[in-house]
């Protein structure tokens, strides 16, 4: 299964006529995650005919409103659809409490169970695993706490080659996963079938690594390196370096620098500050350090690796 990527908005605190605050969808390994969840997010899941009933995991950067304030609606949503299976939550510290007093307040009776795990730490952990992914925070430097997050594919079973399988009748069914695994195979004379003659390579495993609200920070590079998609936001122009100090933000030009050193196969840049009319001045201050950098497309499902 490939992986796909959809960005559902992309520029910074306030919602405009033609795009939305922060919110990301990711197919992963047939796993549905959505990524931030800003005004508008449920709207957008429906123009990019995105199932919601796949949505069992959400990660939420940090508790600004322009990340957040659309999960209420999302969660309230999830219910009238007829949702009965848990939701993971993950997000800072002090979420649960705002969800639950949103919910308390308004009287909305959800129906399933919301499981919230709260985040603390200021390095990086893995905080999500199964038998084919797994999910790490990238601790940043923003207003307030504020984590990005590194989705990382397991290494994929070899493919068999069904052709040169299928001439050794002593190879049945129940052999098939250990061959996968990368095991020779003992025919019944002592024989030892090389497994690299019975399988191929396994497909590539992708890495997507999500970085959101944060100043210029060098500590991210070792947990995203290598990562084949990056996106990273890049709030204002590096003219205005001084403001995204101030403000808790990076600069396009910083953000390339990051894809640079981490070494990272595709730079997306986001989270663009309302004063710039044409965003094509983002990649062109990027590529100066970084070329392989672009401006997200909203509802188009990017294919990753």
């Amino acid at each position: 299964m490939s992986t796909y990527l959809t960005i559902l908005g992309f520029n910074s605190a306030i919602p405009t006529i033609t795009s939305s605050p922060t919110a990301q969808f990711l197919e992963m390994e047939e796993r549905a995650f959505l990524i931030d969840c800003g005004e508008g997010t449920q709207v957008q899941l429906r123009k990019a005919k995105a199932r919601f009933s796949k949505i069992n995991n959400i990660f939420i950067s940090h508790l600004h409103g322009d990340h957040c304030f659309g999960l209420p609606g999302l969660i309230a949503s999830f219910r009238l659809l007829g949702r009965d299976m848990p939701l993971n939550v993950y997000g800072p510290k002090g979420i649960k409490e705002m969800m639950e007093t949103i919910f308390r307040l308004t009287e909305t009776h959800r129906g399933f169970e919301v499981i919230y795990h709260e985040l603390s730490s200021k390095t990086s952990e893995k905080i999500y695993e199964d038998n084919r992914v797994e999910v790490y925070t990238i601790p940043l430097d923003h207003r307030i706490y504020c984590n990005g997050y590194l989705f990382k594919e397991k290494p994929k079973e070899r493919h068999l080659n069904m052709q040169q399988v299928s001439k050794y009748p002593e190879i049945e069914t129940c052999d098939y996963h250990n061959l996968k695994l990368g095991k020779d195979f003992i025919l019944n004379d002592g024989y030892i079938l090389k497994n690299e003659t019975l399988t191929s390579e396994p497909s590539k495993s992708v890495t997507y690594a999500f970085c959101s609200d944060t100043r210029y920070l060098e500590s991210v590079i070792p947990i995203i390196e290598e990562a084949d998609v990056l996106y990273h936001e890049s709030t204002f122009l590096h003219d205005l370096k001084e403001m995204a100090d101030y403000t808790g933000h990076t600069t396009a030009l910083e953000a390339a620098r990051i894809a640079r050193k981490a070494n990272v196969g595709k730079l997306i840049l986001g989270h663009f500050s309302n004063r710039y009319g044409d965003l094509s001045v983002f990649t062109n201050e990027a590529r100066e350090i970084f070329p392989n950098s672009f401006l997200p497309k909203a509802l188009e499902a990017v294919k990753i690796g």
